[in-house]
């Protein structure tokens, strides 16, 4: 949740993404537009599913939309209603508010830890009232919040957790895919996430208990689910539901990325390592600071980001690429401080260390197909910058010691 400075309208030399194609995508798009059967839950969706549920040992997993409805689907699923309270960061997309916001509740939102920009575990307990119904972490750029703590804080509060994993597909925390943790977990695949159809998510159910429910949800209220598996004669609406199956070319579209997904980490490894190569130097001399995987975790790379020293040098490095030819943009606009937190009571001010870290994270472009001319690119650019701020902070000084000197004052 953000936007673009304004400027030049031609295209940059270096846009900030650029989805990537692995090649079978067409092929079955083509399949499917050809059986004529182009409406959900068809064969591909269902091979979606299936290879999200034996990759990353997840109980059931229900395609979907996009994970804005996966997310939706979860404040069904767990009756979250007017007056309650659900636990969540305030640095993420709106989607991960509103799904709970939109059924009357009130998002109680917590610190960030500096270090990974994801939920601080520690502050989840005090944050706690009788109104609590839920915890949601989400995971940042591939990294998550110490779930072990924020499982063991909800199984003794009674707790849901509801794993906001859309950064998550293909990341694990001490060999646990994000998603598989929580009672339930999001994915998205959006065009800026690693594994991409346009728009799409997916449900990922732990707990037994709320498959059938969930079913249910998702095709409008109806039983048709269990009519499909011959386990009724005939469906009809037993619950509260919407539409939330998706088409059946996003998921044709879809299964040749998520057939695809370990080769698509290994090149975001890469990507990743290539540009700590070249950063690193900046880093060593205090000039930014490069993402922190935590032990345990295997980071997926969804996205490269950078922390500034201050929020100035931030928003003069996104206008200095920008007019070199290179898109590169901040992330989310705490929620805290939005028009809409404001509604629930929050003030710019209450959060202090997400609005700091929020004001210093600069994103560069990061896409699967950069060549290494366009990281080395991007990587010089952000080094002239940096040093030549550096020795004109250090000149100004200079100029500013004279002057005193010049005066006489002690």
């Amino acid at each position: 949740m953000g936007y673009m400075r304004s400027g030049s309208l031609s295209p940059p030399s270096i846009p900030f993404n650029r989805p990537y194609l692995t090649g079978n995508e067409m092929e079955y798009v083509a399949q499917v537009v050809r059986s004529g059967a182009i409406a959900g839950d068809g064969p591909y969706t269902k091979r979606c599913a299936r290879l999200l549920e034996e990759k990353f040992a997840i109980r059931k997993v229900l395609m979907t939309p996009s994970c804005t409805a996966a997310l939706e689907m979860a404040a069904l699923l767990c009756e979250i209603g007017p007056g309650d309270e659900v636990i969540m960061p305030s640095y993420t997309f709106v989607s991960t508010a509103n799904a709970f916001a939109r059924a009357g509740a009130r998002p109680v939102f917590v610190e960030i830890r500096p270090d990974t920009m994801t939920m601080d575990s520690s502050l989840v307990e005090a944050a706690i009232t009788p109104r609590t119904r839920a915890i949601v972490p989400v995971v940042y750029a591939g990294v998550g919040c110490d779930m072990d703590e924020v499982m063991d804080i909800a199984r003794r509060r009674g707790l849901r957790v509801i794993e906001d994993a859309a950064q998550g597909v293909n990341a694990l925390d001490r060999g646990r895919a994000y998603g598989s943790i929580g009672d339930l977990g999001t994915y998205s695949f959006h065009d800026t996430k690693n594994l991409v159809c346009g728009e799409g998510g997916a449900l990922c159910i732990n707990d037994p208990e709320l498959i059938e429910k969930a079913e249910i949800i998702r095709d409008k209220g109806t039983n048709r689910a269990k009519f499909f598996r011959g386990e009724v004669d005939k469906y009809t609406w037993v619950d509260i539901g919407s539409s939330y199956i998706p088409s059946e070319i996003a998921c044709a579209f879809l299964a040749a990325q998520i057939e695809a997904m370990d080769d698509i980490r290994t090149r975001r490894v890469r990507l990743d390592r290539t540009y700590r190569d070249l950063l690193g130097p900046l880093e060593a001399a205090g000039l930014l600071r490069l993402p922190v995987i935590p032990e345990g975790v295997q980071c997926h790379h969804r996205t490269f980001f950078v922390i500034l020293n201050d929020a100035a040098t931030r928003d003069e490095l996104i206008d200095f690429l920008r007019d070199h030819g290179v898109s590169a943009t901040f992330h989310f606009v705490p929620l805290h401080s939005s028009p809409m937190g404001r509604r629930f009571g929050y003030e710019p001010g209450d959060l202090p260390i997400t609005e700091e870290m929020a004001a210093r994270l600069l994103r560069p472009p990061s896409f699967l197909d950069m060549s290494d001319d366009d990281l080395a690119r991007v990587a010089d650019l952000v080094t002239t910058f940096l040093l030549r701020r550096r020795a004109g902070s250090a000149s100004s000084l200079a100029v500013g010691m004279e002057a005193v000197v010049g005066s006489g004052v002690s």
